[in-house]
């Protein structure tokens, strides 16, 4: 039963062999739709796992895989341009260069192997966007099907990639938690034959998103001080929490780095589970941040209880604030992130507790191809039409003037 790699409850700490049909504990699981997944399960034991073999540290073996390169994103230190922050090193880990440009595709790679490993040709999931197009293609890669039920105001960007992966496309009524809902029944279904790629539903998200961790550790060599990272539904941020977890249990590090996970103020369930200590049935996230926009973070409990094992905090910042980052980060770094992705760099910014002679990352964990209406709504000055070299001086002058 406990042969490694093997799931273990995170509540009841109950173990289950690995399999494709078991998604939460069937001891902790409770059905209220207006909560957090209770009886999340993560996978442990791993035998002798090397920090130079990242796939050692997942649960499915590498053959199983799509043939396509997955992770090993760039990170790379970048003028920091704060002065309040000056001592700091400051670097960026950009998980926009992944295949379909956001961090989901490290659970999408993972959750794609263990439906070919045990023959599921097709694998089903909720999304407001980069889940979904990020299981799309993995799926196209992998020839197997996908189908992805999406909010009403998912970005037109992301639902052309899944088109051009040839997913199944459902769009719902509602947000990401009535979305979520819907797929997890059709799921259920189909069970034999439609595999549930659900964040934290399904254990391999939280445990394919944890190779970013491992990733920084290694490119580092060294644990960083801080990490900030934007949160919706916890999961990025319990999988980070997850890595550097596994790190320490197998000694390769002896702690975890303080994770900053940041959300917008308009989408902020985490936000008051970790310090009101309970979650808002009725809670509406409203931010223009489509990827953070959840009102039961399906990780929540979870997520809550790793910040508060390892002294984590969640810092709040407006929607403004957000899109002020996202044009900052590309004036700064290079780095086009959608606005969800941002968030962590607004953190950053904003934050006042840092200690003398930092490391410190920002893990941006999506492209900002990925909502071109946003950056679009931006404002900029008009780009001049010329018909000669000549008009550039004319067209300086005017812009003097202004």
């Amino acid at each position: 039963m406990t042969t490694f790699p093997h799931y273990q409850c995170t509540q009841c700490k109950s173990s289950f062999s690995l399999s494709p049909t078991l998604y939460v504990c069937p001891h902790c699981r409770k059905k209220q739709k207006s909560e957090p997944l209770n009886g999340i399960l993560e996978v442990v034991n791993y035998g002798s796992p090397r920090i130079e073999n990242i796939f050692s540290f997942l649960p499915v073996e590498r053959k199983y895989f799509p043939a396509v390169p997955i992770g090993s994103t760039p990170l790379w230190k970048v003028q920091n341009p704060h002065s309040k922050t000056s001592s700091i090193e400051l670097y960026v880990k950009n998980d926009t260069l992944n295949l379909t440009g956001s961090t989901k595709d490290r659970a999408s790679y993972l959750v794609t192997a263990l439906a070919t490993k045990f023959n599921y040709p097709a694998i089903c999931v909720a999304s407001t966007g980069n889940a979904a197009s990020s299981q799309a293609g993995l799926c196209a890669c992998a020839g197997l099907s996908s189908i992805v039920f999406i909010p009403e105001k998912t970005p037109q960007a992301k639902v052309l990639q899944c088109q051009h992966y040839g997913a199944k496309i459902f769009k719902v009524a509602g947000g990401y938690d009535q979305a979520y809902q819907m797929s997890l029944e059709y799921t259920r279904e189909h069970d034999q034959k439609i595999l549930s790629r659900n964040t934290a539903y399904n254990p391999l998200t939280i445990e394919g998103k944890k190779t970013v961790s491992l990733e920084i550790f290694r490119d580092m060599g060294k644990v960083p001080d801080y990490i900030f990272i934007p949160a919706g539904d916890g999961v990025i941020l319990s999988g980070v929490y997850k890595g550097f977890r596994d790190l320490v249990d197998y000694g390769f590090s002896n702690h975890v780095p303080k994770i900053i996970a940041v959300q917008s103020s308009q989408s902020c369930a985490l936000y008051h589970g970790l310090y009101q200590g309970k979650f808002d049935q009725n809670y509406q996230a409203q931010t223009i941040a489509d990827s953070l926009s959840v009102n039961i973070p399906q990780a929540g409990y979870l997520a809550t209880s790793y910040l508060s094992k390892y002294q984590g905090e969640i810092m709040l910042v407006s929607d403004q604030e957000i899109l002020d980052a996202q044009r900052e980060l590309s004036l700064n770094t290079g780095v086009f992130a959608e606005p969800s992705a941002a968030a962590g760099y607004a953190g950053f910014k904003k934050y006042q507790n840092f200690k003398l002679n930092s490391s410190v990352v920002l893990l941006i964990t999506g492209s900002g191809f990925k909502d071109m209406d946003r950056a679009a709504s931006l404002s900029f000055n008009p780009v001049p039409l010329i018909s000669s070299v000549g008009e550039i001086d004319l067209f300086t002058t005017r812009e003097k003037q202004r």
